[in-house]
């Protein structure tokens, strides 16, 4: 069952179809790309491995795609993604902070519970 999520922006918000499901995916996705983040910042300056690349779809009735290269970012506080949001009439890609991304889930799968 879809619910409408509410994704804020830095200068709005969009608001579109989206199930409790599409929303674990992309919580379980962006969950991993914090944790790597915060383990690399504890590791300090040390030379270290890049880490991979975030990108997550989902096709529903709108496709949206997350993308995240967390060794641009000192923190997932400082990260932003770029989000993609698309259907047969028009198509959406902003940059966002990941952290916003994140509450806007944590809200909306809050609510759904």
């Amino acid at each position: 069952m879809s619910h409408a999520i509410t994704l804020n922006l830095a200068d709005g918000s969009i608001q579109f179809s989206f199930s409790v499901a599409a929303a674990q995916a992309l919580k379980a996705d962006l969950d991993a790309l914090i944790g790597q983040m915060k383990e690399a910042a504890a590791a300090g300056t040390t030379r270290r491995a890049p880490l991979s690349p975030t990108e997550h779809r989902h096709s529903g009735e709108v496709f949206l795609e997350v993308f995240c290269n967390p060794n641009l970012w000192a923190s997932p506080f400082a990260a932003r993604v770029l989000l993609t949001l698309r259907d047969d009439r028009i198509r959406l890609t902003t940059e966002t902070g990941l952290s916003q991304i994140y509450d806007d889930l944590t809200t909306y799968l809050d609510q759904g519970s």
